[in-house]
């Protein structure tokens, strides 16, 4: 009996210190959330993606090549 219990507090304290260092782990992934790359509009089409990933030509930013080729987009946008 006594080894019984002893096994069953062995797994609830492995349990326990399992979900605090689990927990623990997840709290740091909100700040990693805050520093998100700056986002940028495209001049052609107006979707927005992070800078990292833009072109840019004379201060205006692009989506992809095709549309830095094809210059700014229509201004009604």
């Amino acid at each position: 009996m006594v080894r019984l219990l002893f096994w069953i507090a062995l797994i609830a304290a492995a349990v326990w210190f399992w979900r605090k260092f689990k927990g623990s782990a997840s709290v740091s992934r909100p700040n990693a959330e805050l520093e998100a790359a700056p986002m940028v509009r495209c001049a052609h089409c107006g979707v927005h993606l992070p800078r990292d990933r833009a072109l840019s030509l004379q201060q205006q930013w692009y989506c992809s090549q095709a549309h830095l080729e094809q210059g700014p987009g229509s201004s009604d946008r």
